[in-house]
């Protein structure tokens, strides 16, 4: 478990290997998911619960001018390889 911090305005990249099974709550300000277009998703307020895999998240982007944080909760390390909903390819 870790948490992420996000200055206004900042973006984190969602690298799909690096978040397999992560399960994120916001425990402190808003938070707007970036979907797989480019488009913006959804805002996020406190104690929002939200799963990043297979839902098409690119990133997540703080719309606020205040930092907010995420509590990202994810299995200790393993060798286990997430695979896309889709068999890896792009739709």
């Amino acid at each position: 478990m870790w948490t992420l911090s996000l200055r206004g305005g900042a973006r984190v990249a969602v690298v799909a290997s690096q978040w397999c099974d992560a399960f994120g709550v916001v425990t402190r300000g808003r938070v707007q998911l970036e979907l797989r277009d480019g488009e913006p998703g959804p805002v996020l307020g406190r104690d929002a619960g939200f799963w990043l895999r297979g839902t098409g998240v690119r990133a997540l982007r703080n719309p606020g001018r205040r930092t907010a944080r995420v509590r990202i909760i994810a299995p200790e390390a393993r060798t286990v390889t997430c695979r896309s909903p889709n068999g890896g390819g792009t739709t």
